[in-house]
């Protein structure tokens, strides 16, 4: 059957393979060379494909700027925004698949949730503003990992509402008899049994709140508190875009992505080869 389909296979497919991955790899070659390049080669009428001259002034001049605090700060407010909408998103998804509740009550609030979460952000924001300031969490941290649950937990409740409902009940009701409480079943039965959904749902979670802007703009004023998209913009400005600059803090950005999604790519590699197990 192998030799039947490469048989039929055209010539040309190894040339449509080359272009399809010149295409994809070309804008990650072009952030790279022109954060290389020299401020005046940036700016030249006829782009260069390749630098004329290398330099790592553009990453000297990031390292100066404290850009790299908005990358730490960025890693820690995705990185805690997610740990706690995967807490909060599983324990409430279990909770409505496990739970009977009056008057259609799960149904009537995953519907509310959803219907939330389609609202423009706009509409959100000045009501989170006054209470986020009355609560005195405005730029903070801490309230903008809690301000960004508002994009990130719909996700976690609805994702992981399919996992936690496809998980065979008669799992958890064996480790009942066994003696195993409530928590004991979640911790040690759940967890490890939707393990590639929560991989899954993290996915999502990171993407939104690493990319997050609006909110940040919004809730965070002081410069050591910004985070990378709200850095990234600081190279954008009314008269001249420090071009250089703005791709080498934006393949900074990536790395962290690059380094997630290799740890990701493992983890649900090692969870398949357990399912299959």
């Amino acid at each position: 059957m192998a030799s039947f389909v490469s048989s039929k296979r055209s010539p040309l497919f190894p040339v449509f393979l080359t272009l399809i991955l010149v295409i994809t790899l070309f804008p990650i070659y072009w952030i790279v060379i022109t954060s290389l390049k020299t401020p005046v080669e940036n700016i030249l009428p006829v782009p260069t494909l390749f630098p004329k001259r290398f330099t790592l002034e553009n990453y000297q001049k990031i390292l100066q700027s404290g850009s790299i605090r908005s990358l730490w700060n960025s890693i820690f407010v995705t990185t805690s925004a997610t740990m706690l909408s995967l807490t909060l998103g599983f324990l409430a998804a279990y909770a409505l698949v496990r739970y009977k509740f009056p008057a259609k009550f799960n149904v009537i609030f995953l519907i509310w949730i959803i219907l939330a979460k389609m609202l423009p952000p706009v509409v959100l924001a000045v009501p989170l503003f006054d209470m986020f300031a009355k609560l005195k969490l405005i730029n903070n941290l801490w309230g903008l990992i809690l301000v960004f649950q508002v994009y990130t937990l719909p996700y976690c409740i609805w994702m992981l509402f399919g996992f936690v409902k496809a998980l065979p009940l008669e799992f958890e009701e064996a480790a009942e008899i066994d003696g195993a409480s409530r928590f004991q079943t979640l911790r040690l039965i759940a967890l490890p049994l939707i393990r590639t959904g929560i991989i899954a749902t993290a996915i999502f979670c990171i993407i939104v709140a690493w990319d997050e802007f609006l909110f940040t703009m919004l809730f965070i004023r002081s410069p050591e508190l910004l985070t990378l998209p709200l850095a990234i913009a600081n190279y954008i400005g009314e008269f001249e875009t420090m071009w250089g600059q703005l791709m080498g803090i934006g393949m900074l950005a990536t790395i962290p992505i690059v380094v997630f999604s290799r740890i990701v790519y493992s983890q649900m590699t090692s969870a398949y080869s357990l399912g299959l197990k």
